[in-house]
C-alpha cells in the first residue's frame, strides 16, 4: 500500500446492517458499522456525516455491494440513472436489501456526485456457472418469461477468500480445486474448480439453501403450497416466517439466532438446532465436492466460519468420508491453516473483507489496465 493509492469509499447495506470503510490498497483507513436496518430517509445523512469527520482522504470512486441485480447487474458495472431503474424495478428478488442498497447509492451520488459509482453484484462470482448447475427444472416458458436461474450469492466473500486460500497454500487460483462455505447472517457453500464457482447452494434468491440465523434455507415447496391452501397462512405470514422467523432462530424455539448463543447455552433445544444447522451444511459441503476432481481444501469464511470453532469442529467432523479431519486449531485472529500439516484435505479459516473485495472489484472496473483485477 502507498499513500499514492486511490481511496475508495465502500458501502455494504446487509438486511439489518451497514457498513461504511475508506479502503486504500488493503488498508482499511476508517470504518463504521451499524447493526440496525438503514432508514433510506436517514441514508444521505449517515454517508454524509461519515465522510465529514476525516476530508483528508480524496475519495476517487464508491463501490456498493448490491445483493442481487438479477439479469441487469450480472458483472460489477458503473451506476447511472437507467441501472438504477433496472435494478430497483427488481427490487423484489431481495426485498430485505435492495431497498435499503438503492437509498444508500442515490445519497452518496448527491453528496459525491463528480466522482464514479460502482455497484459490486454479489452474483459476479457465480455468473459463469455451468448450465447444469445454473438450471432449475422447471417450465421452459417459465424460465425464459422471468429470467429464473440460480444466482448464487456471497461472491465478494467468496472472491476474496479463494484468493487468500490460494495464497497460503502458495498456488495460483486457477489450479484450486475447493469448497468454500459463507457461515454468518445468511449461508451457503460454494464449489470451486480451476479458479471458477462451479455450484452454490443458494439460487434465485438469497433464501436457498442451508438453515441461516433466522432464514430457513431450502424446504419443501410442497409444504410451502399446502401451508398457503386452505386459509392455513397468507403471502406476507408465509414471507416472514421463512425470512425472518425461521433458521437457528426458529429450532431454536425464538431463543435466538446466533450460534454464539446457542453454544454456550447447551440445552436440548440448542443442541438440536445447532445439530440441525451442522448437519446440513456438512450436507450441502459433501454435494458440493460432487462438482471436483479432487478436495483440495475446504475454507470456511463468513462471521460464524471465522470465529466459531465449535461450529466448524461439528461440520467437519461429519466429513469424514471425503478425507475431512476435525480442525486441530479452534480460534484465530490471522487467515490460516487449522488443519494437521498431513492432513488428506486441508481446512483454512480466512477472515471475511468483503470491503477490500469491494474496492478491488470497483477499481478494476475504473482502471483495468493499472492491475487492479
Amino acid at each position: 500500500m502507498a499513500k499514492s493509492d486511490p481511496v475508495v469509499l465502500t458501502v455494504n447495506a446487509g438486511s439489518s446492517s451497514l457498513r461504511l470503510d475508506l479502503v486504500r490498497g488493503e488498508e482499511v483507513l476508517r470504518s463504521e458499522q451499524s447493526e440496525h436496518a438503514m432508514d433510506p430517509d436517514a441514508a444521505g445523512k449517515t454517508v454524509a456525516e461519515f465522510l465529514g469527520r476525516d476530508p483528508v482522504h480524496e475519495v476517487v470512486a464508491v463501490g456498493h455491494r448490491l445483493v442481487h441485480g438479477g439479469v441487469a447487474v450480472r458483472v460489477p458495472t458503473v451506476v447511472d440513472d437507467e441501472i438504477v431503474a433496472q435494478v430497483a424495478a427488481r427490487a423484489d428478488l431481495a426485498p430485505m436489501h435492495i431497498p435499503a442498497t438503492l437509498a444508500l447509492v442515490e445519497a452518496a451520488r448527491r453528496f459525491l456526485p463528480g466522482i464514479p459509482h460502482v455497484l459490486c453484484p454479489d452474483t459476479a462470482f457465480h455468473a459463469d456457472m455451468p448450465e447444469e448447475a445454473a438450471t432449475y427444472p422447471l417450465p421452459e416458458e417459465w424460465r425464459r418469461r422471468y429470467g429464473l436461474r440460480r444466482y448464487g450469492f456471497h461472491g465478494l466473500s467468496y472472491a476474496w477468500a479463494l484468493r487468500r486460500a490460494a495464497e497460503l497454500m502458495k498456488r495460483p487460483v486457477e489450479g484450486l480445486q475447493a469448497v468454500l462455505t459463507h457461515l454468518g447472517g445468511g449461508c451457503s457453500v460454494c464449489a470451486v474448480r480451476d479458479g471458477r464457482s462451479v455450484d452454490t447452494s443458494m439460487g434465485f434468491t438469497p433464501l436457498e439453501g442451508v438453515p441461516m440465523s433466522t432464514r430457513s434455507g431450502s424446504v419443501d415447496p410442497g409444504m410451502l403450497l399446502w401451508l398457503l391452501t386452505g386459509n392455513r397462512l397468507s403471502l406476507d405470514e408465509l414471507r416472514d416466517g421463512l425470512e425472518e422467523r425461521s433458521g437457528l432462530l426458529g429450532l431454536s424455539d425464538g431463543r435466538s439466532g446466533d450460534t454464539r448463543d446457542l453454544v454456550r447455552a447447551g440445552d436440548p433445544v440448542a443442541e438440536l438446532a445447532l445439530g440441525v444447522f451442522d448437519h446440513r451444511v456438512a450436507r450441502e459441503i459433501a454435494a458440493a465436492a460432487t462438482n471436483l476432481d479432487r478436495f483440495d481444501a475446504l475454507v470456511f469464511t463468513g462471521e460464524i466460519g471465522w470465529d466459531q470453532p465449535e461450529v466448524r469442529a461439528a461440520i467437519c467432523g461429519r466429513l469424514a468420508i471425503l478425507g475431512v479431519e476435525p480442525p486441530e486449531i479452534g480460534n484465530t485472529d490471522i487467515d490460516r491453516f487449522v488443519s494437521a500439516a498431513d492432513a488428506e484435505t486441508a481446512i483454512l479459516v480466512i477472515e471475511p473483507r468483503e470491503e477490500l473485495e469491494l474496492a478491488r472489484e470497483t477499481l478494476a472496473v475504473l482502471y483495468p489496465a493499472q492491475g487492479h483485477n
